[in-house]
């Protein structure tokens, strides 16, 4: 069983703290927050574990194994950094950092500790991207043709802006599900509530073999949409991550009479929770000291997509 600490008991804090309890290879030994109310919230739910607001002290202790970082996205390289100059394997919150040039010196001092950068990109252990993924290495309905990303209303951030919380997501399914990066990138940004805070962002991705990717995401929006849309040769696939059964819906193309009828498939789809799967992931990697979906840059691909799309 491996030692954590908590750093950041907020809305994200906590149901990473209850995946981490609820598994069978991890030990909160303590939770640090810089709000006396959550700490007292926090004391509540896991008596056992040491509470505090000073990370630092905490991050020192030699019996813990891994730092579970889930503060404002702006602290997130700081806390990090200092994680991995101690010698401790650390899991942050999406997204890792805000530049690559923080990436890649975290990178470094990880390779130098030899130890291991987790992020918590949860879509990459959820069922429904994993069924996806399957999908297209058998090459089932064909080449992708084009893919739509719609990511609509979330918590209004004051550190950073929506690109960096929602599209975040989008950027680590596509590296995950199609191993490239784009080509060509194209933002449209809009700041409707704060000035030099882009709350609506309009994204068009060009990849190889004419691959066409849209991205739309807003903090502004009175529904929550989590939709993606891949169109296949063959059939197009709809992934609704607020369907609490039926997730996935495949629409087989058949061509009649100048027309495309389509036939409905809903298939069974593995709904255990994508944290719970994370925990266990993080357990294996550390046991084996290899960490392989997070090899190959993999952070440093999706923080360079992201800067590109920032910037443009």
């Amino acid at each position: 069983m491996y030692n954590i600490i908590i750093i950041g008991y907020g809305y994200w804090g906590k149901k990473l703290a209850r995946n981490f309890q609820n598994s069978s290879y991890f030990e909160i030994s303590s939770i640090v927050d810089k709000k006396k109310s959550n700490l007292i919230n926090a004391k509540k739910n896991f008596p056992s574990a040491e509470c505090s607001s000073n990370y630092k002290n905490s991050i020192k202790d030699d019996l813990v194994d891994l730092i579970v970082i889930s503060t404002p996205t702006s602290t997130h390289y700081d806390i990090a950094k200092f994680a991995l100059e101690n010698s401790k394997n650390i899991l942050v919150e999406k997204p890792l950092s805000l530049s690559i040039k923080q990436v890649n010196k975290l990178n470094q001092i990880a390779k130098s500790k030899k130890k291991m950068i987790f992020v918590d990109y949860p879509f990459l252990f959820s069922g429904t991207i994993n069924f996806i993924k399957k999908i297209i290495s058998k090459n089932k309905y064909g080449k992708i043709l084009e893919i739509e990303s719609f990511r609509e209303q979330a918590p209004i951030r004051n550190d950073t802006n929506v690109i960096w919380d929602l599209t975040t997501h989008d950027i680590s399914i596509l590296t995950y599900l199609l191993k490239k990066q784009p080509t060509s990138v194209h933002t449209i940004k809009k700041e409707n509530i704060r000035k030099g805070i882009c709350d609506n962002a309009y994204i068009n991705l060009k990849y190889s073999q004419n691959l066409n990717v849209i991205i739309k995401n807003s903090w502004i929006s009175p529904t929550k949409i989590r939709l993606i849309k891949i169109k296949f040769q063959k059939a197009i696939l709809y992934c609704d991550e607020n369907e609490s059964l039926y997730k996935i819906k495949i629409y087989k193309k058949k061509y009649r009479n100048n027309t495309f009828d389509y036939s409905l498939e809903v298939p069974e789809i593995d709904l255990t929770e994508p944290l719970s799967k994370m925990t266990t992931y993080i357990y294996n990697s550390i046991k084996k000291n290899k960490n392989l979906l997070f090899e190959n840059n993999f952070n440093k691909k999706i923080t360079t997509t992201l800067e590109k799309i920032d910037r443009n």
